[in-house]
């Protein structure tokens, strides 16, 4: 693990209850990747992690950098709000405004205030992403009138129309068949390519993680389970490796875990 100059430094705690059920969440982690996958069984707490790295949730203490810049860290009293993070949030089930149009899904994120968009607005940078993700057709429909390959390219321009400084992914391709899976894999490892956008991505599927990943963080029971190298929780892929070609060999699966209450 590389730390002072890591792309990603990650160590947060948390502790979740409901009822009388308790899971504890203790993820520490470093990574100087570009592109970094969580990988593991559900509920390890995957998606909790992603919360609190989003600033949804609220870790109980610890401390959070990306790039260089401090968005958590409990001892010194520093607490971002999602927005002055500037991390873009892409959920499992996209979370599209349902009576909002393409266009105007897109350029909320993209407004001030609480107000919906015009469907007529015109905003350069919105177009920008409209065209990029080749949506100007679609422009007019409502998230129930197109495909979920169509209903992510909405939900990834939305993410990316505000420029953010890193971008964190739940799950993106888990409602799409394979040939769709395979095309978006590739239109995402391109994009990330060109815009050199930091990127952490949740998946439970192991081309998801041959693909994408520069560098994986297996998570197990709420903390980063290291195989057999005790001194070394995450397996880099080789540089040189492509799309395609047969990824590095992760470290073995931790053992089976029941799912706890909270599910991550």
């Amino acid at each position: 693990m590389s730390t002072g100059t890591a792309m990603w430094e990650i160590a947060l705690r948390k502790q979740l209850r409901h009822g009388a059920s308790r899971f504890e969440l203790d993820v520490h982690f470093a990574s100087d990747a570009q592109r970094v996958v969580l990988h593991g069984p559900s509920g390890a707490g995957k998606t909790q992690t992603l919360r609190m790295i989003s600033g949804i949730v609220t870790p109980d203490a610890g401390r959070l950098t990306v790039a260089g810049r401090v968005l958590f860290d409990s001892d010194a009293g520093v607490s971002l709000s999602p927005q002055e993070r500037r991390l873009a949030y892409v959920f499992q089930d996209y979370a599209l405004f349902p009576h909002l149009t393409v266009r105007q899904n897109i350029a909320f994120a993209n407004s001030k205030g609480w107000r919906n968009p015009s469907r007529a607005s015109a905003n350069a940078r919105v177009d920008e992403w409209i065209a990029r993700f080749h949506l100007q057709a679609l422009v007019d429909h409502f998230p129930h009138q197109i495909s979920g390959g169509q209903r992510q390219r909405t939900a990834l321009a939305r993410a990316l129309v505000n420029e953010p400084a890193a971008l964190l992914l739940d799950e993106p391709f888990a409602a799409l068949d394979r040939h769709l899976r395979e095309q978006l894999r590739q239109e995402l490892l391109e994009l990330q390519t060109q815009l050199r956008l930091p990127m952490l991505l949740i998946t439970h599927d192991d081309e998801d993680m041959a693909e994408l990943a520069e560098q994986v963080v297996h998570l197990a029971a709420g903390r980063v389970s290291s195989g057999n190298e005790p001194d070394s929780a995450t397996v880099r892929r080789p540089l040189a490796a492509r799309v395609g070609a047969a990824p590095a060999t992760p470290a073995p699966a931790p053992p089976s875990t029941a799912a706890p209450a909270i599910p991550g």
